[in-house]
Parts: C-alpha cells; sequence; structure tokens
C-alpha cells in the first residue's frame, strides 16, 4: 500500500531516522566496550532492533508501509554502514558499564516520548500502527537496560 507523506510527517521520519542511526551507533560501541557478556548481548540485541526500526523508517520515507509480521530481523547490521558488533570502536575512551546504561536508558526515554508525538501527528493508521510497535520497543529497551542496572545494584529505587 502506497502512502504519501506530507512534509511535516517526513520530517518527524527525519528525526527518528537520525535518532535510530544514533541509537545502533552507541549501542554497537558501547557493546564493543564493555566486558560484562550479559550487557554486551543485550546491547547487541538492542542495536540488532534499532536496525529493524531504521529499515521500517526507511521503508515508510519510501511511500510504504512496512508489514510488522514480515521477518525484519534477518537483515544485517552493516547495510546501513553501521559498524557490527565485532568491529573495535576507534577512538572511544572507556567508559563504565553503569554510565554506557545510564545513557542508554536516557536516550530511550527520550525516544520514546519522540514517537509518542509523531504518532499523533501521522494521518495514516497503518503508519501511525508501525510508530506505536517501534515506540513499543523503545520501551522494552529501556525495561531491559532498567532490570540490568538493578540487578547489578546500579539502579536503586528511594
Amino acid at each position: 500500500m502506497a502512502i504519501t507523506l506530507s512534509n511535516k510527517e517526513r520530517m518527524l521520519l527525519e528525526d527518528e531516522k537520525s535518532h535510530e542511526s544514533m541509537c545502533i551507533q552507541k549501542y554497537t560501541n558501547y557493546a564493543n566496550q564493555t566486558n560484562d557478556s550479559q550487557l554486551k548481548q543485550l546491547f547487541i540485541n538492542n542495536a540488532s532492533v534499532e536496525q529493524e526500526h531504521l529499515n521500517s523508517i526507511n521503508c515508510i520515507l519510501g511511500g510504504e508501509v512496512p508489514n510488522l509480521n514480515s521477518n525484519q530481523g534477518t537483515s544485517k547490521m552493516n547495510t546501513s554502514g553501521i559498524a557490527s558488533p565485532s568491529m573495535s570502536p576507534v577512538g572511544m575512551c572507556e567508559v563504565r558499564d553503569e554510565d554506557m546504561c545510564k545513557d542508554m536508558l536516557m536516550a530511550e526515554k527520550y525516544i520514546s516520548g519522540v514517537y509518542n508525538v509523531a504518532i499523533f501527528e501521522f494521518r495514516d493508521t497503518n503508519v501511525r500502527n508501525v510508530l506505536n510497535h517501534i515506540q513499543k520497543e523503545e520501551q522494552q529497551h529501556g525495561e531491559s537496560i532498567y532490570k540490568y542496572m538493578e540487578s547489578k545494584g546500579m539502579y536503586k529505587i528511594q
């Protein structure tokens, strides 16, 4: 089903595209920096889902609504020019696991909020459903980071 986007919808998608690209890059870099295998896998998994989000955004920008039931997870992260998790980050300083988690949790909170606004701005119900699906996955990323942090004593409820 082909769709026509308004200028505002296109601008919102371009913003989301930029956010998704940054998340892929950060998750990938952080996966390379941590020595904790559990955290490394969490970051790699989240980067993979973020790549699916980026693919969906690009599909919408191309005038098509992606099929949420398709197997998007088969795409390779390198297709967008983003470094794969096995590559070493260049020029990266060492960051503590707790700081990486705080950074990504803050990013997920922000991006989830941006998707919330975008959902209300789109005319096409199918696109709104795709964006809602992505937002839910962003919230799940935040939850997975929170649970990891809590299990390691990095996030204390007061």
